[in-house]
């Protein structure tokens, strides 16, 4: 890692020290001011330069403790001072890779990669801190191994030579012109627009000596970096006004009123810290939520989904092809004028954290139909449909059944008697649709493949009326697949036909490696 590291890291141990002191002992610490009377600050200055030494020196003890290699399988990270700790992170289950910059990292010119594996909570392996320009280019090197590609023997993973430009190359020069499998009603280029590197480039592929067989290529010099189509960006006003529209604003003015009315009636303004923990959270969510979806950009490349975003904290996201499990989009009622969407994602290995889900797991934060549709169209370039667009606003705004849709029976109004209209499921030959929810609406697309695992559930009331819920497992995130009160006969025979379906397109899926040849 680089060598600045420990003064990146140190002083979070420092802040925390003190925090923890002021908290636990606030009164002995001003006990103890009042018996050494002027020398107090004189004591006081000492002891935090002492915890500060003690914290960046831990730092820097850890840093040097600290090594990871990258194998065309595998990278390997070995960490602990005390307690040593050795994780390895399958390139073949790689999920997700992000470069992340906080703001003192970015300030120094230093990114964090972090690498996203199936598995549990705390599953990702962090390589922190690397220069810029190095991230990028290992970022670069772990995609085209994930990808199936490989350095021949000898040659170093970081040997970048004099003068070969490390930044992505961008959309400057892609003539217009959208692909053949372009995102439908949108005019925007589809997948077969974004090209490879350039024959001839540094980093080009090369099949021959030092691939590891005939359908593994190898690279010489910098590895490929590829191309990116830009998609669609987020506007910093429409997330201003999307944040200020949320429920989190009449949460924020309910607590106002609740603070003004509880100092008048009681006469006391220290009355009104009582509800200071409430109000400091409603602050917080809504300042999270603006400051890590600002500057939101999204393309794509044959790496994947490419996602950029973030204002204090920059993230620069890599999602490969086919990593997405299940795909979201909502509409909250407050939106419902200006047409917007949020569409978000569960990937495995993101988890569904609080923080994670207002920013590993949004696909877009707020956007127009046609910017939903092209989300979607991201996931899923194929809907399995002749018209998608019929079939996504069906999925929005419909209430009602026309030939596609199985949605819930009369009777089940008496379960839901506002929203049962809005209940509905339908299959494509490429996914599982279902549509929900009235004051919020919802539409969950999950790829036939990416099925985990599916079941009933049924309540009394709903064996009473002849009823029963469907759910799809997916992995952990904000996207729970369900479709509640269809008839039971409907039901049953939905989950054995969606578990036929999921084993066919299992079979047929493509490699994991997805440039790897046939």
């Amino acid at each position: 890692m680089h060598p600045v590291t420990p003064a990146v890291k140190g002083w979070k141990v420092l802040v925390a020290v003190l925090a923890v002191i002021v908290w636990n002992s606030a009164d002995d610490v001003r006990e103890l001011a009042e018996w050494l009377g002027a020398r107090a600050w004189l004591f006081l200055a000492g002891g935090v330069v002492l915890v500060g030494l003690i914290g960046f020196g831990y730092s820097a003890v850890a840093w040097r403790m600290t090594r990871f290699a990258v194998t065309d399988d595998a990278v390997h990270l070995r960490s602990g001072v005390l307690f040593r700790q050795q994780r390895q992170a399958r390139l073949d289950r790689l999920q997700a890779v992000d470069v992340v910059q906080p703001l003192l990292a970015r300030i120094l010119g230093l990114s964090e990669l972090r690498l996203e594996v199936a598995g549990g909570a705390g599953s990702a392996v962090s390589l922190a801190f690397l220069r810029e320009a190095e991230a990028e280019q290992l970022r670069a090197e772990l995609l085209a191994r994930a990808a199936g590609l490989h350095r021949p023997a000898g040659v170093p993973p970081l040997a970048v030579p004099a003068g070969v430009d490390l930044e992505p190359v961008g959309a400057d020069g892609a003539d217009g012109a959208g692909g053949a499998d372009g995102a439908p009603g949108t005019g925007r280029p589809g997948p077969a627009a974004v090209g490879g590197v350039a024959p001839g480039a540094p980093g080009t592929p090369t099949a021959g000596p030092g691939a590891h067989d005939a359908g593994a290529p190898g690279w010489v010099g910098p590895a490929p970096v590829a191309p990116e189509r830009p998609v669609y960006e987020v506007p910093v006003g429409r997330l201003l006004g999307s944040t200020l529209l949320s429920s989190a604003t009449f949460w924020l003015l309910g607590i106002l009123v609740a603070v003004v009315a509880l100092i008048a009636t009681s006469g006391r303004f220290e009355s009104a810290f009582a509800l200071l923990p409430a109000l400091l959270g409603v602050v917080s969510y809504s300042w999270t939520r603006f400051n890590r979806g600002a500057n939101f950009r999204a393309a794509i490349s044959p790496d994947g989904i490419r996602l950029r975003h973030g204002l204090t904290e920059a993230r620069a996201q890599t999602v490969p092809p086919g990593r997405v499990q299940a795909v979201q989009v909502t509409q909250g009622l407050l939106w419902r004028r200006a047409d917007w969407w949020r569409v978000e994602v569960n990937v495995a290995g993101y988890g569904a954290g609080t923080e994670q889900t207002h920013t590993e797991n949004v696909l877009l934060p707020v956007g127009t139909r046609d910017d939903a549709l092209l989300a979607l169209w991201l996931v899923l370039p194929d809907l399995g449909t002749p018209d998608p667009r019929a079939l996504v606003d069906a999925g929005l705004t419909g209430r009602e059944a026309d030939g596609t849709w199985a949605v819930a029976p009369r009777r089940s109004r008496w379960l839901d008697p506002v929203g049962w209209r809005r209940h509905g499921v339908t299959v494509t030959d490429r996914a599982l649709v279902l549509r929900s929810g009235v004051l919020v609406r919802r539409l969950v697309v999950v790829p036939h493949e990416r099925t985990q695992s599916l079941g009933l559930a049924q309540g009394p009331l709903q064996r009473r009326l002849g009823l029963a819920s469907f759910q799809l497992h997916s992995t952990p995130g904000p996207v729970s697949p369900r479709v509640d009160h269809l008839d039971a006969r409907v039901a049953a025979g939905l989950l054995d036909e969606q578990s036929t379906r999921a084993r066919t397109a299992r079979a047929g899926a493509g490699p994991e490696q997805w440039m790897r040849r046939a």
